[in-house]
This record gives structure tokens, C-alpha cells and sequence, in this order.
């Protein structure tokens, strides 16, 4: 359409010259393969240390804001954990490659962890208890064996109100776990108990079909009780206190720079580990980090700049790979003018989304059209049946509609007393530092600008700044992202509950609230199903809570010296087990 094409000119000129100032090389937002300045990404070969150790080093993301399985809120946090921790389920390499990997990783299949064995039996009062059998062998990196006591107290204190955490409502499905998080019982009253040193028994107040993915998760790993206590918040920063049950333990964490880990001695399986070290680097610049590839500093990075993708996947050196998310705008909701759900809608049909993944992601992403993305099953155990596909869109996600979509953003900002973008107030978007959130914002703040009048201006703060600033509610609009923490809308649905951790919208609506309890509550697939869409059909229908732009891919690089690594589309990498090339 003529508005798209004058939009998709001006945003090219926009984005050369941003992206060459932020990347010092060539490269434009066309979606054929530029140019490149950068030098030659042909994983490079890298000579094992002297002694024939196997070491690997990674980049994840910078400086976790969190590395305690009960307060870690972020995905790079999460793949740190699942290599130092273990919960009663863990994730396996299935054998089965990922698509798109070109061999160079596996899915991942859910198993046994800590626990041995399990059994399921529902009661005459509708719950549904489940009893764990630990191994013999599970071990603490201290040599101290793993008690089901050990996940007694991990999971009360992911409940109790002091631990502040924002994955508690992860087992909100527990027996008394609600009443525990509104201070009304205590954590000891959580339906959880240890018969015995091996025996770990659970009771839901009615049974899920992702709870054993939850055991899975990393809120619900276990921590050692004394360190805490001794060592209070600080216990995660001493490699003294900060003892872990998984294949590997921390060694060394030098802030802002590096996370080193090596095996846990005591871990059940440690004859067969891969890696002798493996580094974390703690890096955000997209530049240094394909430097450090091209170099051999670095064996794996997820993260490229952005105006290499195209050519890189051109080349076959930057993979894709399925990934269950949504990279979406967060209003804050509590505020005004986005305390104004017209205002909301209004920003939301005022996006191309359709030029945001041709012309400036260019890794394979979908437009968004809802919430919940596609990927996500919409019956139990049914990967067939899709909740997005069986939900549609609620509005014209391409741009093949867009010049529509404007014009009636542009009447709601009018009714909502701003038209043509008159008396509306300078609004602030806020994204983490990345040349990739920056095009993103970039293209955002124009969109806004030349179709609906307003100003609004760009604020860039570090990673673990700018997690803590949005949790506050410390900002008007914000980039988000969200990944699946089960395969279940539920995962996408249950964080926008009043007063949740995750809730960054401050979103508040009873209606809401009581559909997502009814999903909860109910047995009956069909009921618990149409429940969600529902709740889905409130929060994006009805209020616009939330501005859906695209549905994730991942991307990565990967060094030929890295064989066995495998991946979860939860976003979760494992080098647990990898090996060097022959």
C-alpha cells in the first residue's frame, strides 16, 4: 500500500544509519544478504588446553540478575541453573535433531532427575498426590546426599511472601500454596512432605498435564536450607555457600565478566560428562561477541549484530532453531495515558508488523496476532492442535491491512481525547542495551510518531537495570519477551494474574482473575481449554494490555570443537554432555 511503502522507505534510510553508527560496518535493513564488513565467521579451529582438558566458553547474555533457582526470572539464568542444578525432572537429549540445526544440536525429551521413579493417585477429595523416589545417589556438590527434605524447604520457600519470588504461582497448583502467598497459612502447610529421606510426595489441588515439566523447572530445583541461613541473599556470590546438585558447580563468578563452572565430583553421572570447565561470559555487546567467535574466544553465542544476520544466514553459520515465545511491548497499565485501554489499542494497530520481520529481525519470526504463540497446544498431549490457530487474530497482524489498522488507531486516540495526537503527553520506551531491541525501538518510535502523532522517546538501560525497572512499574512502555516455561498456554496466560511476579503490565481485571482460576480448577480438557481462550479474548481483545509483535525463532553460533549440545524450544541449550569434533 502507498502508506506502507512511503513508512518502508523512510525506516531504511532510518536504519542504515543507525545500525552503521551502532555497528561500524556495513550491512542494510534489506532482507537480502548484505554486504559484509565483518570478518569471516567460519568457526574457527581452537587448540585444546595443554594438559587435554576439554573446555568450553559460552555467551548467554550479560550479568544474570539472579543465579538462585528460586529468584531467577530470565531464560540465560535459567540454561546457567540447568547445568548446576537438578530437579526431580530433567531435560535429555531425545536423539532427534532440531529443526533447522543442520546437526549441530538435538531436541531435548523430559526424563528422571533426581527423582528415580514416580507414582500418580488421585483422591477421594479430587486431589491428585504424586510420590517421588529419589536416587541413591543424588548428591550435593559438598558430598552430602540430597534428601527429600531438600525439596520440602525449596518448595515452601518459593511460597513464602519474604522470598519476594516471581515464579512462586509456579506451584500455585499445590495444596495450599495460594493461601500460603497471600500470607493467610503458613509455608509448612503447603502440601508437600518427606516420609522419608528418599520419598518426596506432593498434593495438587487437581492434576495438571505440564506438572512434570514444572518439576523440571528451575524454581522448583532444590537449594541447601543451612547455606541459606548461614550466608542469607549473599549465599549465591560465595562458591563456599553456593552449592548445587547438577552436573557442574561454580568455581568462580568475576561480575560483569565471567561464570566458570567444572563438574560436580558427586554427581550421579559424572563419568560421563562432557566439558572439563565451561565459561559463561557475561557479555551484551553484539560485536564483541561475534569478534570473540571469529577469534575462538568464544565456542558458542546467540547473539550477532544486526546487521550481519542476513548474511550470516546466508552462510549457514547462524542457525535457527523453533523457540515457543512472543516478543511483545508491555503498556504499563496503572499509569496514564496507558491506564486508558483505547490508548493501548490505539499503539498496538499503529505497529507494521510485517516490516519488523522482513526488514529489521530477519530471522525467520511470524507476525503476532495474539498473545499465546503458535506452537502452543491447544488439547492435552495433542501437538497437532495449536491454541493460536484455533484462537486467530485479533487484528490484522500484516501489513497487507496495516493502512486500516492506522486509521482506526487513529479514531481511538481521538475518542480517547487526543486527535491527532494533540495533548498527548511525551512517552518513553524503554529497552535493554542491543543493537536488535534498538532497531526495534527505533522503528516503534516512528511507527508511533507519523501515524498517530505522538512523541515518544528512547531510553536504553543495562540487562539486570532494566529487568528491576520494569518489575517496578518504573516506565510507560517497554519491550518484553516471553518464553514458554511448559508447553501450555497456561505458561503465557497464569503470569498476568492481580499481583503476580511476572504481572510487569501491573494488569489488574477480577474477570481475568477468575478464568484463569477456572483453568486451574477445572478436569475437564475442554472446559480448561476454553477457559484460556477466554482470558486470552480479555487481556488483548478486550483491554490491550499487551502489544504482540512477533512470535520468537532462536538463533545461535556454534564452534566446530562443540559436538552433543542440545536444545529445548523452551529456549534451554545443555553442554552438559558435549563433546569435541573428532
Amino acid at each position: 500500500m502507498k502508506k506502507t511503502k512511503l513508512l518502508s522507505l523512510l525506516l531504511s534510510v532510518i536504519f542504515v544509519v543507525s545500525l552503521l553508527a551502532g555497528c561500524g560496518g556495513g550491512g542494510t535493513a534489506e532482507t537480502t544478504a548484505p554486504e559484509s564488513t565483518a570478518p569471516e565467521t567460519t568457526a574457527p579451529e581452537t587448540t585444546a588446553p595443554s594438559d587435554g582438558a576439554y573446555e568450553i566458553t559460552l555467551n548467554i547474555a550479560s550479568e544474570p540478575q539472579s543465579i538462585d533457582p528460586a529468584l531467577n526470572s530470565a531464560v540465560d539464568g535459567a540454561i546457567m541453573l540447568g547445568h548446576m542444578f537438578e530437579g526431580l525432572m530433567k531435560w535429555e537429549d531425545s536423539g532427534v535433531e532440531a529443526n533447522g540445526s543442520d546437526g549441530t544440536a538435538n531436541n531435548a525429551a523430559l526424563t528422571y532427575g533426581q527423582a528415580a521413579s514416580y507414582e500418580k493417585a488421585e483422591n477421594a477429595d479430587g486431589t491428585v498426590t504424586y510420590t517421588f523416589t529419589l536416587r541413591d545417589d543424588a548428591m550435593w556438590s559438598d558430598g552430602q546426599p540430597v534428601t527429600a527434605q531438600d525439596f520440602v524447604y525449596s518448595w515452601q520457600r518459593l511460597v513464602t511472601p519474604e522470598t519476594a519470588a516471581d515464579y512462586n504461582y509456579m506451584i500455585d497448583c499445590v495444596v495450599n500454596a495460594n493461601e500460603i502467598m497471600a500470607g493467610e497459612k503458613e509455608p509448612s502447610e503447603l502440601g508437600v512432605s518427606a516420609p522419608d529421606e528418599h520419598t518426596f510426595v506432593v498434593t495438587l489441588v487437581n492434576d495438571l498435564p505440564y506438572f512434570t515439566e514444572i518439576c523440571a523447572f528451575p524454581a522448583t530445583f532444590p537449594v541447601r536450607q543451612d547455606m541459606i541461613e548461614a550466608a542469607g541473599d549473599q549465599w549465591t556470590f560465595d562458591t563456599a555457600t553456593y552449592l548445587s546438585n547438577g552436573p557442574y558447580t561454580m568455581t568462580a563468578w568475576n561480575h560483569n565478566s565471567e561464570i566458570i563452572m567444572e563438574p560436580n565430583q558427586y554427581y550421579y553421572d559424572v563419568a560421563n560428562l562432557g566439558p572439563d570447565k565451561i565459561t559463561f561470559k557475561l557479555m551484551d555487546d553484539q560485536n564483541a561477541m561475534l569478534s570473540g567467535f571469529n577469534s575462538g574466544e568464544l565456542d558458542f553465542i546467540e547473539d550477532v549484530p544486526q546487521a550481519e544476520i542476513a548474511g550470516l544466514i546466508a552462510s549457514g553459520d547462524l542457525k535457527i532453531v523453533d523457540y515457543i515465545g512472543t516478543y511483545y511491548v508491555c503498556y504499563q497499565t496503572q499509569k496514564a495515558p496507558f491506564d486508558n485501554p483505547k490508548v493501548r489499542q490505539a499503539f498496538t494497530l499503529a505497529v507494521d508488523r510485517t516490516y519488523i520481520v522482513n526488514q529489521v529481525t530477519q530471522s525467520g519470526q511470524v507476525e503476532a496476532g495474539g498473545f499465546v504463540p503458535a506452537g502452543v497446544y491447544d488439547a492435552e498431549g495433542a501437538s497437532g492442535a495449536d491454541f493460536r490457530t484455533n484462537g486467530g487474530d485479533y487484528y490484522a497482524p500484516t501489513d497487507a491491512d496495516y493502512e486500516a489498522n492506522c486509521e482506526l488507531a487513529r479514531q481511538l486516540l481521538a475518542e480517547a481525547g487526543y486527535p491527532n495526537g494533540e495533548d498527548f503527553p511525551v512517552v518513553e520506551y524503554l529497552y535493554n542495551t542491543s543493537d536488535a531491541h534498538k532497531a526495534v525501538a527505533e522503528a516503534l518510535q516512528y511507527m508511533w510518531e507519523t501515524e498517530l502523532g505522538v512523541t515518544v522517546t528512547l531510553n536504553n538501560q543495562e540487562w539486570a537495570v532494566f529487568l528491576q525497572t520494569r518489575k517496578d512499574g518504573d516506565y510507560s512502555i517497554a519491550r518484553n519477551g516471553w518464553i514458554a516455561d511448559y508447553n501450555d498456554p497456561m505458561s503465557f496466560l497464569d503470569m498476568w494474574l492481580t499481583g503476580g511476579g511476572n504481572n510487569d503490565a501491573q494488569y489488574v481485571n477480577p474477570e481475568y482473575d477468575a478464568l484463569i482460576q477456572a483453568a486451574k480448577s477445572t478436569t475437564d480438557p475442554a472446559e480448561r481449554m476454553q477457559a484460556m481462550h477466554d482470558a486470552e479474548d480479555i487481556i488483548i481483545g478486550q483491554d490491550w494490555a499487551l502489544n504482540p509483535l512477533y512470535f520468537y525463532t532462536q538463533k545461535y553460533m556454534i564452534s566446530d570443537r562443540i559436538n552433543g549440545m542440545y536444545y529445548t524450544p523452551l529456549g534451554y541449550f545443555f553442554f552438559t554432555y558435549a563433546q569435541p569434533n573428532a
